[in-house]
C-alpha cells in the first residue's frame, strides 16, 4: 500500500518530462583563478607509462599532467572527455610549442585550439518503440505513485550522455537494463548488450563487466560471456586457504596501474603528493589502489581501508582494495556462472556442468571465507591478516540476492531475522533507506549515502528466503531497548552510541542514540513512509514493504523538493521553498544517491558533485 508521502525538507539535478524534445548539451569553459601570465607550479616527476593506456594525449604523460596541474576545469574528468579537434600528431606538436616555463594562459589557449566541447560528439535519438503507458503501470494503483512512476518513465526520452558520466558503465548498465525491460524498451536492451559484445570482440573483456539476458542473441553472446569470465579468472583470481584448511579460488579487484587515473588525474596526483611523504614505490602502490577502488564501483569507502586497532586511517592513502576479497564481486561471479549454466541448458551439457561446478566451488568459498555464523553476516576477507574484516556494509546482502543462502538462515526464522535486523534498525531509526555503511567518512560509499541498487539488492535478498522462514511476526524491542538490541552482538562492528545520529526537524540536535526514543519512525505495524501493514503479514513482507515505500518516498520527495510537479495532483512548491535547494528554475531532479537522514535530499561526499 502507498499512502500520501510525508516529505519534510529539501536539495537538486536532471529534468523530468514526458514528451520528446531537443536537449542542449552544455560544455565546460576553461576558467582561471590566477593571472593567465602566471607560470604553472613545479611538477612532480612524471609517472611511468601505463601499458594499458597508450595514448600520449589522454593517458599518463607530460600533456595530461600539465593540463591537470593548470586545473582549468573544476572537474578533472572534463578534459579527459574532450574529443580532439585536430589529428593527434597536430595536437602533440602544438603542445610541444608551449615553452618550458608554461603559463596558465598558454594551457588554456592550447586546449581551446585543439579540443572540442565534451559531449558534442553525441547525437539525439528518438526512441521509436517508446510507449507512454508501459505495462508495469497496471500494477500501481495509488494515484501519486502511479503518476510519479509514469513521469519517471518519461525521462527515457530526455536522457542524454551528459553531466559527468558520458560513457557506458558495467555497474550502471545492469540497472539501466532492468529499467529498460520494465519500460518495454527491448530494442535498446539488445543494443546495449551488443555494445558490450563489441567491446569483448575488440578488447577481450568488458572494461567493467557485463550481463546476458535474451536467447535471441545467445549464439553470439555465450562465447563472448565465456571470454569475459576467463578474463576474470586469468587476471583477478587468487588462491586462499581458509581457517578450516581448505584452499579456495576467489576473486578481487586489482588494477595494474602506477599512475594517476586519466579521468581523475589531479585528484590522484594530489592524494599521492600532498604531503610529499611517499616514495615512488609507495606512490605507485597507491595509484594501483585508487584504480582498483574505481574498478570496484565503490569509489570510495572505508570498507576498502586497511583495518587498524583504533579505527584510525590516513584517508585514501589507507586503501587496501587489492588485499580484499569482496563479498559482492564473488557473489556476482557465482551468479554469473549459474546464469550461464541455465542459458546453456540441454544444448551444451558439458558447458553447463562446468559452470555449475565452478559455481559450487564459489558457493563453498563464500560461506567458508566470508560468512560469520555467530554474527549472522558476511564480511570481506583480508588477504594480509588472513581473516574476515569486521566492517559491516550493504554488500552483506549480495550473497542472498545471488542465491548463496547460509544453512543457518534456512533453518531458523530468528537467525534469518537477525541477518536482516540492521534493515529493521534503519527503517525505525532513520528517515531514509539502507546506507552503504554505518560509518560517516565523507566518502560517497559511506553513511549517510544510500544507493538505489543496494535497496534493490536488499529487497531481492528478502525475497530469496522461503516464506515459512519469513512468515512470523516482526520482532519488537522490549522494555527500554531499541531495534539496535535486536541485532546479533558484534554484527555492525560498532556500539549503538557510534551509529550516525538522525537529525530532528526544527532542532539543532539528533534523536536519542539509545532506548525506545531512538526509533523515531516506528509506528503501529509499520514505519513512517513505510506503507500500510497488512493483516497476517510476516516480518519478511513487512520489511520488504517498508523499504520499497521508503525508497519511493526518497525518490519522490527529493524530486519534488527540486521542482518536480504533476498537473492536477502534485503542486509545485513555492519559490521560497524551492530556493532552499536552489531549484527555482528546476523541474525535478532524480539523484544517483540519497541521504538516509533526509528523504528530501541528495547524497553527499566523494570526488565529484552529486549527479
Amino acid at each position: 500500500m502507498f499512502p500520501l508521502l510525508a516529505c519534510v525538507t529539501y536539495v537538486g539535478l536532471a529534468a523530468a518530462q514526458t514528451s520528446v524534445s531537443s536537449v542542449s548539451v552544455s560544455t565546460a569553459i576553461p576558467s582561471l583563478s590566477v593571472s593567465p601570465a602566471n607560470a604553472l607550479p613545479t611538477q612532480i616527476a612524471l609517472p611511468p607509462k601505463q601499458a594499458w593506456c597508450p595514448s600520449e594525449i589522454f593517458c599518463a604523460g607530460e600533456l595530461l599532467q600539465t593540463v591537470n596541474i593548470a586545473h582549468i576545469f573544476p572537474d578533472d574528468k572534463t578534459f579527459a572527455d574532450k574529443p580532439t579537434s585536430n589529428p593527434a600528431q597536430v595536437v602533440l606538436a602544438s603542445f610541444k610549442n608551449i615553452s618550458s616555463s608554461t603559463t596558465y594562459g598558454e594551457v588554456v589557449q592550447f586546449v581551446d585550439d585543439n579540443f572540442k566541447g565534451e559531449g558534442l560528439e553525441f547525437e539525439a535519438l528518438v526512441l521509436a518503440n517508446f510507449k507512454s503507458d508501459p505495462a508495469f503501470l497496471n500494477n500501481v494503483s495509488a494515484p501519486i505513485a502511479k503518476a510519479f512512476a509514469k513521469t519517471v518513465h518519461g525521462i527515457w526520452n530526455q536522457l542524454i550522455r551528459g553531466g559527468r558520466f558520458r560513457e557506458q558503465y558495467y555497474w550502471d548498465s545492469f540497472w539501466i537494463v532492468e529499467g529498460l525491460i520494465e519500460s518495454g524498451l527491448f530494442d535498446v536492451v539488445n543494443a546495449t548488450l551488443q555494445n558490450f559484445m563489441d567491446e569483448l570482440d575488440n578488447f577481450g573483456f568488458i572494461p567493467n563487466g557485463g550481463r546476458i539476458y535474451y536467447r535471441t542473441i545467445l549464439r553470439r553472446a555465450l562465447p563472448l560471456a565465456e571470454k569475459e569470465l576467463k578474463w576474470w579468472d586469468d587476471n583477478r583470481s587468487v588462491q586462499v586457504q581458509s581457517a578450516s584448511n581448505v584452499t579456495h579460488k576467489v576473486y578481487h579487484y586489482s588494477v595494474n596501474n602506477s599512475a594517476p587515473r586519466p579521468e581523475s588525474y589531479l585528484t590522484d596526483y594530489t592524494t599521492a603528493n600532498v604531503p610529499d611523504t611517499l616514495n615512488d614505490t609507495q606512490k605507485a602502490a597507491l595509484y594501483a589502489e585508487l584504480a582498483s577502488g574505481a574498478e570496484s564501483g565503490w569509489d570510495y569507502t572505508v570498507r576498502w581501508f586497511a583495518p587498524t586497532s583504533d579505527s584510525s586511517n590516513d584517508g585514501l592513502r589507507s586503501l587496501n582494495v587489492r588485499n580484499t576479497i569482496p563479498i559482492d564481486l564473488n557473489s556476482i561471479l557465482y551468479r554469473n556462472h549459474i546464469l550461464l549454466a541455465d542459458l546453456y541448458g540441454d544444448d551444451n551439457n558439458e558447458a553447463a556442468s562446468s559452470h555449475r561446478q565452478t559455481a559450487a566451488a564459489l558457493h563453498a568459498a563464500v560461506l567458508d571465507l566470508l560468512w560469520d555464523p555467530t554474527k549472522l553476516a558476511f564480511y570481506d576477507y583480508n588477504l594480509a591478516t588472513k581473516s574476515r574484516n569486521s566492517l559491516f556494509s550493504a554488500a552483506n546482502f549480495y550473497p542472498l540476492w545471488s542465491g548463496i543462502i547460509p544453512p543457518e538462515l534456512l533453518n531458523s526464522s530468528d537467525k534469518a531475522f537477525g541477518y536482516f535486523s540492521s534493515l529493521n534498525l534503519v527503517l525505525n531509526r532513520y528517515n531514509g533507506t539502507f546506507p552503504s555503511t554505518f560509518i560517516v567518512s565523507e566518502q560517497q560509499w559511506d553513511a549517510p549515502n544510500t544507493w538505489p541498487p543496494h535497496q534493490y539488492i536488499v529487497l531481492q535478498a528478502l525475497r530469496a528466503l522461503p516464506s515459512n522462514i519469513t512468515s512470523g511476526a516482526l520482532l519488537l524491542p522490549t522494555g527500554n531497548q531499541s531495534t539496535f538490541n535486536l541485532i546479533p552482538e558484534g554484527q555492525l562492528g560498532i556500539n549503538e552510541s557510534q551509529l550516525p545520529g538522525q537529525p530532528l526537524v526544527g532542532s539543532r540536535g539528533n534523536a536519542s542514540t539509545s532506548g525506545p526514543a531512538a526509533d523515531i519512525n516506528r509506528l503501529n505495524g509499520t514505519v513512517v513512509n513505510g506503507g500500510n501493514a497488512t493483516e497476517g503479514e510476516g516480518w519478511g513482507k513487512a520489511l520488504e514493504r517498508q523499504l520499497a515505500n521508503r525508497y519511493i518516498a526518497s525518490a519522490f520527495c527529493s524530486w519534488r523538493a527540486t521542482g518536480g510537479s504533476i498537473d492536477g495532483l502534485v503542486p509545485r512548491l513555492s519559490p521560497q521553498e524551492l530556493n532552499v535547494t536552489q531549484s527555482v528554475n528546476n523541474t525535478g531532479n532524480m539523484f544517483e544517491k540519497f541521504s538516509n537522514l533526509d528523504i528530501d535530499s541528495a547524497g553527499r561526499g566523494g570526488e565529484y558533485v552529486v549527479q
